[in-house]
Parts: structure tokens; C-alpha cells; sequence
């Protein structure tokens, strides 16, 4: 297998398409790229902007320049040696009529031949949860009629811009003197059900009577009710989706159903033409979505697997918790990179003081709301189950409670209920990996165990018995070999807990408990305190071993704020006092800009302190003068506030949002940026988190080029990324001017520059020296216990590669430039064992040869630059 050396994340849609993206190839063989990593480029939802809304899993988007399009920027990668890796989506579609085995579905209900395609509850009707309101207050306002749809010959209840087929056999009913129509469709022949009524509407008048005819039914609301009611589908309000959905959906969305890719029949039509491109060459490696969401992920690997061979490289999106192992056991390289995330906030936070950021901010979150970290997680999880995910809820104690009768278990399906609710709360991790034909590990086993004893802290005698029993069928094959249903149940079980685990954590709490916002990002953990280097170096001599071709990310299309964001708000946690009073002052400053609302002023003390480290996290290097830039980050800052609000669920959501409510809160923003008392103490008071902030991002730069795992880069990031969550971190690429530059001093107002240039210029010498790159790893040591700096060796004392980076740099920068102060480095010295003492090595960045002694002096390693790498000769 060729590994990937490096990866370029490219967002396709939003102007992105495959001839824009040749023109980029040349600078990405210029930065030392060795893979262009793929968003989702199937044809998707019209203005899908991320192209996780799949329509067609046998069509390349036409939008992006189609199969032929796609063909012709992997031939001008592969011209340049550049191998494309694609991000592929095996876990669900849109539930959209523009996807044609959707279409069909709805169209004949069961009798589709795609109808066991998607994972659907045929024992009901197939609910489309797509109206306003119900079905009846949208029918007696006249929004429902009966039509004949345009595109397709067909006819249909429209509502608005949609379409929603009749079953054919229910045509004769429907037309009543229009019965001469004739009507030969079979699922077999119209599986679409396009086309059914063509031949007979071309006689001069007949489509013209047809449609006088269906606007008379129209016209009687019974008559439309009753055609509704013979349907294979029924339309319903779209929040009855949370209590009642007869398809798995993916996380809450409805729009996106979920694909039965266990069934051989169904991997093999949602795949075909991947594999093609795989098989002709066209595509290199895969990155599997949501590997979580699929019944059997490691079924469904080692499917995938055998069907691309050996030499394919594969990685999967998994979200790895703090102390949670990855599944060597699954046939691929490993994951998209989360938990590198996690590693880095180890390697650059102040572990000693990142508490005290915490402890400032318990007194401001609201009186409901002051519980722990841990009480606050379960509170959530419990909310998300109670209000988001009660049919899955639901559909899962029905299949306990057949098992309980089974075994004459006298449990009712609420108390059962109540036990599938209490050990999801309790689990630690996003799922387990029970199988029909793996059964149970070891691991999976000691999680349901500790999940079992801790749900069972509490509750009442009869709920304790529940769970006792729910417990059996999840970590008992044998007890579970005698049940009927208890396949599907474990299955839909771990299904569910994934989306509660990432509603509950990542679109709940991480925007609840706003103490240190840095800490708030996916595969994190703010609530347990950062271990420092130690942990960061543990984390890598691990992943040497287990996951070497692991990507290394820093910025996703899913993280909660770009890179350099990031970065710079670690550096909250070394000055948390200077931080601390600096929120005090502006709270006092700005509280004539607070509004009443609901008996309080808002924004409550907790978003207030949110929205100050988010200005942190994205405030412009060199200030902000520039009206239009006030203007721009204003834009930003309260687009994601807005969205910050509703995910918290406190005083707004996404349901029932409060608009009143936030556009005060969003007024205050727009307050602060016109208040130049404010403005300029913020500007000031910011001013050396900055520097040291862009000491940490050239720190994390070089760390992810040079350490365990395949750097991943998101496009545009080599510069410079300060965004937050989507759609702020999609940015449109200029793939004209985008070039790297001469080596540039390292100045502040050079930052992004020198980033980029650190980029190419550490790739180079990956890209030359391969072989140091892959070699074991060790953790340096330095003379003041590794407080201010970190350093790690690649390779053996015959051929190796030594990084060294700065930590917790403030107020040890000097202003403006990226470089410590002349006597911040005095004394301080990298340790070196006896192995490596007299060898020469080369300074990648400033070209110095030195020779190395048992002591390297921090001050002579980093003499001209920021960072370094250190290659033997």
C-alpha cells in the first residue's frame, strides 16, 4: 500500500467544482501534497452545500462537472504524483424526491423493489415529515392539492414546491370518470413512477381536462383527505419526527434516512461506482462517514474491504473519547483525526491553570444550570432523549418489552424504557460494537458493565430490575441467542447512541459550559482538566504504534472553530487572572448595552462571557480599522451567536426559537463593535494573547507535520484558519493567486505567510526524508520540567528528526514579532540521551548545521525562528 505523506481537505459545492480545483493542482504539488482529500461528490439535494445530502449513489454531481469532470482533475493530480481520496457517505441519503430510489419508495411504499434499500419500519405507513403544521390545519388552509406533476406525468398531493406521488393502484379511485386513462405501470416497469400517465394525456385537451378535473377535487378537502389516507405514506408535521418516524433518520435529521448498507444487495447498488473509480484507477483511497451510524461497522469494512483490496487506503470518521482505544482490528488505517485535536490541547494548554478559567465562570451560568460538567452531560443526554429522540426511544422498549413477555419478565415498556434511557445516559463512549456474529468483546463488555452499575444509582427497585434485563441482552450472547428481536435490538440500540452522545455533547453541552471555549471541540473533553506533555507525548508513543497512518487534523468542515482560533484561545488558560479582570471591566463597561427580557437582562453574565472569547478566537491579527472588516466580523460573530443559542437550548432552539430574545443578544454584539471605549481596551488587552496565540499555531503546525499520523490540512488553514463552525469555515478558495511564498520574516504581520512557507518547507523535507517520518517516537525532555517547550525525536539514533516548539509563550513574545524575548529562553536546554551526543544535524528552517552535545540550549535552537526541525545528516 502507498500511504498518503499528506492530505488536502477540499470542500466541493459553494463555488467549488472540479474545474476550479485543476486549477489548483499546481500549487498543491508546489506545497508538498501528496493526497487531494474529497468532500462528498455524489449528486446531491439542489444547493446541498456540503454534499452529505446524497440523491444518487450512481452519479457523480453534474453540478461539479460530472464522472468525465471528475476523471479529469484525478488525471491532473496523478500527472503531478497527486492520488485523490474521497469521502464517501455509506450510512444514509436524502429523504428528498429528488433521489430516485427515494422517489420510488414513496411512490409504490413496500412494493418498491428499493423499499428494504432504506432502513424503514414496513409494518406502518412510511411517514414524510415535511409539512409546516399537520396534515389537516395545512389541507383546511388550501396548501395540499391534487395535481398532475409536471416533471413526471404522474399524479400527486402538492404542497408548496413538492411532489408527492400517489401509488398507481390508487389512480382508478382518484380519477373516477377519467377511468379510460390507461394505467400499466408495475414497481418493475415505473419503479420511479415517472412517465404513468404520458400516453394517455397526448390526445388534444386531455391534459388541460385532466387538470380541470384535479383541481375539482382539489376543491374537496374530504375527497384529498381520503386519497391521503390510501397512500402508502402519510404527510405529517415535521417536529412529530422527534416522537414518530417509521425510517431511521440520521442524528435528527429527517431530510436524511438511513441506508441498510449491511444487506449485501444494498452495499453492492450504493457502491458500484465507487468501487469502479476505485478499480480503474480513478479514485486512491476512501474516507468512510459516520461509520458509527451503519448496523455492523466492521462487517461493513471488511466488505468494503475485500471489494477494493489490500492496497486501498481507507479511513473512518470516528470520534474517539479521552481514554477510548481505536479498533485495530477493523481493516483500515485508521481515523479522520479528532482526537489529534484532543492530543494538541495536552501539548499547549497551561494544565495548571486552566482550571481557574472554570472556576471564574461557575457563578455566571444560570441558576438552572449549575450542576458539574458530568451532571450538566447527563442532564443533557437525558434532554435529548426526552425531547429529540423519543420514537427511537420508544421503538426500541417495544422490542424489549416482546423479549421481557418472552422471557415472562413482568416489565412494562415505560419502566424499559426508562432502563434503555438510564444505561445510554451512563455510557461513556459514542457506541459499542455488538454483532450477530462477532458477539461481544471484552472492552464492550466493561463498558456496559460500568454503564449498568451507574445507571442503577438511584432508581427505583422495578427500573433497576430493567436494566438488570437490558443489560443481559446487550453483554449475554447466549441469553441473546435465545431471543427473538434481540439482534435488531442490540443493533438499534448502539445506532442510538451515537446521535445522543454528539447531540447531547457536541450541539448541547460545548455550548452550555462556555468556561474555556478552546477545550469545546469534537473529541474533546473539557469537563477532565488537560494533562500536559506527558499526556500529549503518551498519546503519540501510542499512536506510532497503533494508528502511524491515522490523519492528523487541526481543521474540519465539523469542528466548532478553526485552527488558529483555537490556538490563540489556549492561551487564555497561562494569563486566566489578566483574562478574568479583563471580562469584569468590559461587563461593567457594556452593561448599558444589556436588554430586559422575560423578567432578565440579557445577554446572561455566561453568554456574555462566550461572546468575549469569541471575538478572541477570530479578532484580525493587526486590529481592525476598516469599517467594512468591523462590519464582516460582526456578520460572523452573530451568525454564530445566534447559532450558539439555539444549540445551547437554554434561552432559544432550533424548534421553537426565541427571536426576539436573540436579536437582543445580536444587538449587543453590533453594541460593542460601534463602543470605542470598549473597542480599543479590547484591542489592547488582546494584544499579546495574539502573539502568543500565533506562537501555538506555529507550534501546532509543525507538531501535526512532524509527528505520529498523516498531516491533514483544510483547505486554506496553511495560512490561516480563525473561523468558527459552518458555514464560516467553508471559505471559497482563490485558486488563481494561491502560491508559496519566499521565506518571510516572522513578524506578526507576516503570519500567514510564514505559515504557509512553514508548511511547504516542512513537506519538503518529510517528502525527502520519508523514512524519519515513520520511525518510532521519543519524548525530549528540557531542563525546566518541559513548561515551556516540548521537543520529540523520530527515528533511531541512526537516522532521526527532532522537533522543538514553544509553549506557553505570552508575555514572553516580543510585541509584534514571533520570536521570544532576548532572556525568556535563558537557562532552559533540550535534553538529548547519549545516543544522539556528537551527531550533526541541519536546521530545516535557517539552513544552521549544529552539533549536538547532551544539551541543546533552547536560545541556540530557535536563534532566528519560532519552531524547528532538526534533520541528521
Amino acid at each position: 500500500m502507498t500511504y498518503p505523506s499528506s492530505t488536502y481537505r477540499l470542500q466541493f459545492r459553494n463555488g467549488m467544482d472540479f474545474g476550479r480545483a485543476r486549477k489548483l493542482v499546481p500549487y498543491l504539488h508546489e506545497l508538498g501534497i501528496s493526497h487531494l482529500y474529497a468532500s462528498p461528490v455524489m449528486t446531491a439535494t439542489s444547493g446541498s452545500t456540503h454534499g452529505y445530502d446524497m440523491t444518487r449513489a450512481d452519479e457523480i454531481d453534474p453540478g461539479l462537472g460530472g464522472l468525465e469532470g471528475l476523471r479529469a482533475l484525478a488525471g491532473a493530480l496523478h500527472e503531478c504524483g497527486i492520488g485523490l481520496i474521497l469521502d464517501i457517505v455509506p450510512n444514509h441519503m436524502a429523504a428528498s424526491l429528488e433521489n430516485p430510489w427515494w422517489r420510488s419508495v414513496v411512490t409504490w411504499g413496500a412494493e418498491s423493489p428499493l423499499s428494504h434499500h432504506f432502513d424503514i419500519d414496513w409494518s406502518q405507513k412510511l411517514t414524510l415529515p415535511f409539512l409546516g403544521k399537520g396534515f389537516e390545519e395545512e389541507l383546511s388552509e388550501g396548501a395540499i392539492s391534487l395535481v398532475l406533476d409536471p416533471v413526471y406525468d404522474a399524479l400527486a398531493l402538492r404542497y408548496y414546491d413538492s411532489f408527492y406521488p400517489l401509488h398507481p393502484g390508487t389512480y382508478r379511485d382518484v380519477l373516477g370518470g377519467h377511468d379510460n386513462l390507461a394505467i400499466t405501470a408495475t414497481p418493475k416497469s415505473a419503479p420511479d413512477g415517472k412517465a404513468i400517465l404520458s400516453s394517455t394525456l397526448t390526445p388534444t385537451g386531455a391534459r388541460a381536462a385532466l387538470e380541470k378535473y384535479l383541481a375539482a377535487v382539489s376543491a374537496d378537502p374530504v375527497r384529498i383527505a381520503a386519497i391521503h389516507a390510501a397512500q402508502p405514506w402519510r404527510l405529517t408535521d415535521w417536529k412529530t419526527a422527534s416522537r414518530h418516524l417509521s425510517y431511521r433518520r440520521f442524528f435528527e435529521i429527517a431530510g436524511l434516512v438511513g441506508l441498510r448498507a449491511e444487506d449485501p444487495r444494498v452495499f453492492d447498488d450504493s457502491h458500484r461506482l465507487i468501487l469502479d473509480l476505485v478499480h480503474e484507477g480513478t479514485v486512491d483511497g476512501l474516507r468512510i462517514d459516520h461509520i458509527d451510524g451503519l448496523a455492523d461497522p466492521q462487517g461493513y469494512l471488511e466488505r468494503l474491504r475485500a471489494a477494493v483490496g489490500p492496497d486501498v487506503y481507507i479511513v473512518v470518521e470516528k470520534i474517539l473519547e479521552k481514554s477510548e482505544a481505536f479498533a485495530t482490528d477493523w481493516p483500515v488505517q485508521g481515523t479522520t483525526g479528532y482526537e489529534f485535536i484532543a492530543a494538541l490541547a495536552n501539548a499547549l494548554v497551561d494544565e495548571r491553570e486552566g482550571g481557574r478559567l472554570a472556576h471564574a465562570f461557575k457563578p455566571l451560568k444560570g441558576e438552572e444550570h449549575r450542576g458539574s460538567y458530568t451532571q450538566e452531560m447527563r442532564a443533557s443526554k437525558r434532554q435529548m432523549l426526552a425531547d429529540n429522540f423519543t420514537g427511537e426511544v420508544r421503538r426500541i422498549a417495544l422490542l424489549a418489552k416482546g423479549m421481557a413477555d418472552h422471557a415472562n419478565a413482568d416489565l412494562s415498556r415505560s419502566t424499559l424504557a426508562e432502563a434503555i434511557c438510564a444505561l445510554i445516559i451512563a455510557l461513556p463512549v459514542y457506541r459499542t460494537y455488538l454483532t450477530a456474529t462477532t458477539g461481544i468483546t471484552e472492552r464492550d463488555r466493561q463498558l456496559l458493565a460500568s454503564a449498568r452499575l451507574e445507571a442503577q444509582e438511584g432508581v427505583r427497585p422495578e427500573v433497576r430490575e430493567a436494566i438488570d434485563f437490558i443489560w443481559e441482552l446487550l453483554a449475554d450472547d447466549k441469553t441473546c441467542n435465545t431471543m427473538p428481536d434481540c439482534v435488531e435490538f442490540r443493533t438499534r440500540f448502539q445506532q442510538l447512541t451515537g446521535p445522543i452522545m454528539a447531540k447531547a455533547l457536541e450541539d448541547t453541552l460545548f455550548y452550555r459550559e462556555n468556561a474555556f471555549i478552546a477545550l469545546n471541540e469534537v473529541g474533546g473533553d473539557p469537563g477532565k482538566p488537560t494533562d500536559g506533555p506527558a499526556a500529549f507525548h503518551a498519546a503519540m508513543q501510542a499512536r506510532a504504534k497503533t494508528l502511524p497512518h491515522s490523519l492528523s487534523a487541526t481543521s474540519t468542515h465539523d469542528t466548532k472553530r478553526g485552527e488558529d482560533a483555537r490556538a490563540r484561545l489556549y492561551t487564555l488558560s497561562e494569563a486566566p487572572d489578566r483574562w478574568i479582570a479583563a471580562t469584569q471591566r468590559w461587563s461593567s463597561l457594556n452593561a448599558r448595552f444589556r436588554r430586559p427580557h422575560a423578567e432578565r437582562q440579557v445577554p446572561e453574565p455566561d453568554v456574555e462571557w462566550l461572546i468575549y472569547q469569541s471575538f478572541a478566537g477570530i479578532w484580525p491579527t493587526g486590529g481592525l480599522d476598516d469599517p467594512a472588516a468591523i462590519g464582516a466580523l460582526g456578520e460572523r460573530t452573530k451568525a454564530y451567536v445566534e447559532k450558539a443559542l439555539r444549540e445551547a437550548k437554554i434561552g432559544s432552539n432550533w424548534a421553537a426559537p426565541d427571536i426576539d430574545y436573540e436579536k437582543k443578544v445580536t444587538g449587543f454584539v453590533d453594541d460593542l463593535l460601534r463602543h470605542g471605549a470598549f473597542f480599543d481596551d479590547f484591542n489592547e488587552t488582546l494584544s499579546p494573547f495574539i502573539d502568543a496565540g500565533l506562537m501555538n499555531s506555529l507550534a501546532q503546525t509543525l507538531i501535526k507535520l512532524t509527528a505520529p499520523g498523516i498531516p491533514d490540512i483544510y483547505q486554506g488553514s496553511e495560512r490561516s484558519d480563525f473561523s468558527l463552525v459552518d458555514p464560516d469555515n467553508r471559505p471559497l478558495l482563490d485558486v488563481v493567486s494561491l502560491r508559496v511564498p519566499e521565506k518571510p520574516q516572522p513578524y506578526r504581520t507576516h503570519f500567514m505567510d510564514y505559515k504557509q512557507w512553514l508548511t511547504a518547507t516542512v513537506l519538503a523535507a518529510r517528502n525527502e526524508r520519508s523514512d524519519l517520518f515513520t520511525g518510532p517516537y521519543m519524548p525530549l525532555g528540557f531542563s525546566d520540567g518541559d513548561r515551556q517547550a516540548l521537543a520529540f525525536l523520530r527515528g533511531t539514533p541512526e537516522a532521526f528528526a527532532i522537533t522543538i516548539v514553544l509553549r506557553l509563550t505570552f508575555g514572553r513574545t516580543l510585541p509584534n514579532a514571533l520570536c521570544l524575548m532576548d532572556d525568556a529562553a535563558f537557562g532552559i536546554s533540550l535534553l538529548l540521551p547519549p545516543a544522539f551526543e556528537g551527531r550533526t544535524v541541519r536546521s530545516v528552517l535557517d539552513g544552521r548545521t549544529l552539533t549536538l552535545g547532551r544539551e541543546l540550549p533552547l536560545a541556540e535552537a530557535l536563534a532566528s525562528e519560532p519552531v524547528a526541525l532538526l534533520l541528521s545528516d
